[in-house]
């Protein structure tokens, strides 16, 4: 085995590292979606409040 295949093999584990890691980035790339996803909703919604408390201030 050459040492990028060692390193791949993890000793004998490397299928359920791997699959832990993959799992993981999985993870963390569905809680960036949701952050920004979140972030344009509240943004959205504070733009909306600003106009409304706008509106009501100018009558």
């Amino acid at each position: 085995m050459t040492g990028l295949d060692e390193f791949l093999a993890m000793g004998g584990y490397g299928g359920f590292i791997w699959a832990a890691y993959g799992v993981a980035a999985l993870v963390l790339v569905g809680l960036l979606i949701q952050s920004r996803h979140a972030l344009k909703r509240h943004q959205n919604l504070l733009r909306q409040l600003r106009a409304a408390r706008r509106a009501n201030y100018d009558e």
